[in-house]
């Protein structure tokens, strides 16, 4: 401590000099407490966890679950009723190409039909013949008359009795030609009824399900015989909620993945313009590129769509704090807290991307942000920073 020298000097200057004893005094004891008060200050400044923002890519993604289904699945039945089925085919699990036989139904009794057919036809070209024979003379016969009646040789009664049978003539043919359209009608029906005896695949594809049985007999109002997956396409099928919904896209690429750990990439096909009114939810169909396996229908599935990819300002997701002024981030900055207002963009995997706000490079509080305010004096802790030390 100093020596403190006293003075004499005059009555007037006693005071001032005791005053300033006093003052240098205080200084001298409060100086080793504000060091103190500053140091502890310091040492007593609570830790907090901090991670940089940083300027990279961040790529935004909405998950899919559902079922899957067949893109387009082509229900195979009879063309006409009440005969059996003699041979099938094909079994569920198959490939098949468009036009292929699928199964044959019973024909005898058609190719019986079609031989009365035809016999009938014989009889009804006969009987046009006929016809026409008699029409012929009955022409004759009203010809002569006709002449015989313009020099009065014919009566009256003649000629009218001749003219009846012209006519009567000419129906006939008529009515002959009408019977064998008809059989001819007829006998088209029995060919296509013949020609569907077998059963036959109208698209290429894969048979998913097979009803038809052998010797059961058929009816175009039962269960369909076949079903086949057209071309073999498996899609899967999805209700995402609105927020999802909006975001989705045809033609957006998709990473899917079965029940059985199957993996195949993907296209969105089909976003529907509708919700379900009271579910609140809209479906998704993406399309699975081909591929071998894997794929059985009614199974479960996952899909992960890219919605959106950017290069922007980066932050932990958990540095982000949602308060009812809107988000906000919490920075440090020469050991201090600072409250900022951000605007947010795309959020994937742990990460917000910060489009107004944050510098890259700035310091954010990713853990314990809530128990801090703005103007606290912390210690920042960045575990990214030590570890890159090490």
């Amino acid at each position: 401590m100093p020596t403190l020298i006293w003075r004499t000097g005059t009555a007037s200057e006693t005071p001032r000099r005791v005053a300033l004893l006093f003052a240098l005094l205080f200084a001298l004891l409060a100086a080793p407490t504000a060091v103190l008060h500053a140091q502890q200050t310091t040492t007593d400044a609570p830790a907090v966890t901090v991670g940089r923002a940083e300027r990279t890519e961040i790529v935004e993604a909405a998950s899919l679950t559902g079922t899957l289904v067949p893109r387009e699945e082509i229900l195979v039945s009879p063309q006409f009723d009440g005969v059996a089925i003699t041979q099938i085919l094909v079994e569920e699990g198959d490939t098949v190409t468009a036009g292929q036989v699928l199964a044959r139904l019973s024909s005898d009794a058609l190719r019986a039909s079609l031989a009365q057919n035809t016999a009938q036809i014989a009889r009804d070209e006969a009987a046009i013949a006929e016809a026409q024979a008699s029409r012929k003379a009955a022409d004759s016969a009203f010809g002569r008359t006709r002449d015989l009646a313009r020099t009065g040789t014919a009566s009256r009664e003649t000629f009218e009795t001749r003219e009846a049978a012209m006519a009567s003539a000419a129906a006939r043919v008529a009515s002959a030609q009408a019977d064998l359209a008809f059989t001819q009608a007829q006998r088209q029906e029995l060919a296509v009824k013949l020609a569907n005896t077998e059963i036959k695949a109208p698209v290429g594809g894969l048979i998913s399900r097979r009803i038809a049985r052998l010797g059961s007999v058929v009816s175009m109002n039962a269960d369909p015989l076949f079903r086949i997956i057209s071309d073999g396409a498996i899609e899967l099928e999805a209700d995402v909620p609105e927020s999802t919904l909006a975001r989705l896209r045809p033609g957006q690429r998709a990473r899917l993945t079965m029940a059985a750990g199957v993996e195949r990439a993907g296209t969105v096909r089909l976003v529907a313009p509708e919700m379900n009114r009271l579910s609140r939810l809209g479906r998704v169909r993406v399309a699975i590129d081909a591929g071998k396996g894997g794929l059985v229908l009614g199974g479960f599935g996952r899909a992960t769509v890219e919605t959106a990819r950017h290069v922007g300002i980066v932050v932990p997701l958990s540095s982000v704090l949602f308060r009812s002024e809107g988000p906000q981030v919490e920075v440090v900055r020469n050991g201090m807290v600072e409250s900022r207002d951000v605007t947010l963009g795309l959020r994937a995997e742990g990460r917000a991307e910060i489009t107004r706000g944050v510098e890259p490079g700035e310091a954010v509080i990713t853990l314990s942000g809530t128990f801090v305010r703005a103007g606290d004096h912390v210690t920042a802790v960045d575990p990214a920073a030590a570890g890159r030390r090490s």
